[in-house]
């Protein structure tokens, strides 16, 4: 059984938009190694495993990374705000 906290649906929605529209977004998220990331990324998909939501984002060098979605603490762009 997981832990996974479902977020609200405004903001699963903001991640859609930001997905379709390739806005890239300025991360604020608590990670499996315990530390708070903070990185500007770009959204490239959502995706579901395991009854978990995650944000499927690529860096600067390329590099792709999963985000848990209920480990966001903010989220930013020039579109939108948001802060869980």
């Amino acid at each position: 059984m997981t832990d996974y906290q479902p977020i609200a649906c405004d903001l699963h929605s903001r991640y859609e938009l930001a997905v379709m529209h390739r806005m890239p977004l300025t991360l604020c998220w608590h990670g499996n190694d315990g530390l708070t990331h903070l990185e500007t990324l770009l959204p490239e998909d959502l995706e579901t495993r395991n009854g978990e939501e995650f944000l499927v984002l690529r860096n600067g060098a390329g590099e792709q990374l999963k985000v848990r979605l209920d480990r966001i603490s903010s989220a930013h762009s020039t579109q939108f705000d948001a802060t869980a």
